[in-house]
């Protein structure tokens, strides 16, 4: 993932929300609220922009190598933090490799 992919504030949140739900698979789809997907998108740019992964070096494509493992307990953490509930690990993963998956289909 670019730099300029996760600091790019021109993305519809409500077309990435849509995206994810495409993504997940059937079972998840209607799963999460709409609260509870802008919660997590919002503690995606947390993480983003609070663990230093746009201070790292880039590589010669110019992408960075997003942890999603990392991003899922984060998000995890911050969400039983907030009392937002409790959240099983799998569902998250998927959630923050959708969204970058979006991310990516922007560069196309």
């Amino acid at each position: 993932m670019s730099k300029e992919d996760i600091l790019d504030d021109g993305y519809s949140t409500e077309d990435t929300i849509a995206f994810i739900r495409q993504y997940l698979p059937q079972e998840l789809k209607d799963k999460f609220s709409d609260d509870e997907m802008y919660y997590f998108l919002d503690l995606l740019d947390e993480y983003y922009l609070n663990s230093g992964i746009l201070d790292e070096e880039t590589d010669e494509d110019g992408l960075v190598e997003v942890d999603l493992e990392e991003v899922t307990k984060f998000i995890i953490k911050e969400a039983k933090k907030d009392d937002m509930g409790v959240y099983d690990p799998e569902e998250i993963f998927l959630i923050a490799q959708g969204e970058m998956e979006y991310l990516d289909s922007l560069d196309d």
